[in-house]
């Protein structure tokens, strides 16, 4: 018989599949339930940091991620007109950090995560509800259509719109309009020479960055109200609020086909949880805190997580005390930065690229101050025994 400690991942995205790998490679038996009909994410790229790196080296993954990803970090920030209001080195970022910023597409991550399970861990098309969080003395319970999954833990990585943490905080409010809409697309784009870069606008923003695979990573970003959308499609809005700016935006536009381009409002939760478990079930991810993408860290903040959830698995109120402040302040943090780099006050803006470019001429380093203690994290624990047996092995 099988006495191994059971766990049910609702949710099969990035944050939820590092916690599977994680916990399978603690020794826990691990099922996933995925209400999709594949892994295949929708999205984009996705931006890690040093800190999630050092995060995926606790499963074995770092170096591989880091193999397959672009490095970023040189390059900078600019205005639609082109003109640079700082410069960036990848080099002076590493050193501060200890590694490297990558970027790669998020499916890229999810297959290189799904290959580290067993067979048979992830059930696709699996809807699932917490119908007991559990306690002390009972497991929880997740209903399934396939019948009912009883676990010694059970990790709610269902999503911004999380249905588990409505179950287990029917009081919270949830989420929040961040104020603004993005839209992303990656694409092909041959015989086009650009420099990474952010460019931040009049209540708008726009990044363009290479992946290693030769495509483009574009992003866009507009204060607007929520549910908005294109009479005339998404790619035509684009052109509408992005067509005129600085090369080589205009290339990006004119290689975008309609179905290219993803759409969504951002939400994020503006009053914290008041904890990140009830019972057996603990949350992660956008379900624990959902924040703007405005510091690149959700996703990183996800697998940061995930790795801790493991470690803590016996202990979810420990798991709380380690992830609600870091995530929380990291939260706000976003919060404030989309603020002023989607600030429509004319006023504003022209002091906003004053003190820029002002810091940028002293020094990268002063710019990268805002990351410190976010992207100099270190996870809790050293990698597990049968990553360090196959790094032997080799």
């Amino acid at each position: 018989m099988n006495h191994a400690p059971r766990a049910v991942v609702v949710g099969g995205g990035i944050g939820g599949l590092t916690a599977a790998v994680a916990l399978h490679q603690r020794g826990v038996r691990v099922t996933v339930l995925e209400r999709a009909r594949s892994l295949e994410p929708v999205g984009a790229a996705i931006s890690l940091a040093p800190n999630s790196l050092r995060a995926l080296d606790v499963i074995g993954l770092g170096d591989e991620i880091r193999d397959l990803a672009a490095w970023q970090g040189d390059g900078g920030l600019r205005t639609p007109s082109g003109r640079w209001l700082s410069r960036s080195d990848a080099d002076a970022t590493a050193t501060r950090f200890g590694g490297p910023l990558v970027l790669l597409h998020r499916a890229t991550l999810v297959d290189r995560l799904a290959a580290l399970l067993p067979p048979g861990t992830v059930r696709t098309a699996a809807e699932a509800a917490v119908t007991d969080p559990g306690d002390a003395h009972r497991p929880a319970v997740v209903r399934t259509a396939a019948g009912d999954l009883e676990a010694d833990l059970v990790v709610a990585a269902d999503g911004i719109h999380s249905a588990v943490r409505r179950t287990l905080f029917p009081d919270h409010p949830g989420t929040v309009y961040s104020g603004f809409t993005t839209w992303r697309v990656v694409i092909p784009l041959p015989g086009v020479a650009f420099a990474s870069h952010e460019t931040w606008g009049r209540g708008r923003i726009w990044g363009t960055h290479p992946l290693k695979d030769g495509r483009v990573y574009a992003y866009a970003a507009a204060t607007t109200p929520a549910g908005g959308r294109a009479p005339d499609g998404e790619r035509a809005e684009l052109l509408r609020r992005f067509g005129d700016w600085h090369d080589p935006i205009p290339a990006v536009l004119a290689a975008v086909r309609p179905e290219d381009v993803l759409r969504h409002d951002v939400h994020h939760i503006a009053e914290p949880l008041p904890a990140y478990h009830h019972g057996r079930v603990a949350l992660l991810g956008d379900a624990a805190h959902a924040m703007p993408p405005t510091l690149g860290q959700g996703g990183n903040q996800a697998v940061e997580d995930a790795i801790v959830l493991a470690h803590h698995c016996d202990d979810l109120a420990a798991y709380t005390a380690a992830r609600l402040p870091r995530t929380t302040a990291i939260a706000r943090q976003a919060v404030k930065v989309a603020r002023l780099n989607l600030t429509t006050g004319r006023a504003l803006i022209a002091v906003r690229n004053t003190v820029i470019a002002s810091l940028s001429k002293v020094g990268p380093a002063l710019l990268l101050r805002s990351f410190d203690g976010i992207a100099d994290w270190r996870p809790p624990q050293d990698p597990y025994a049968a990553v360090k047996s196959a790094a032997d092995a080799r």
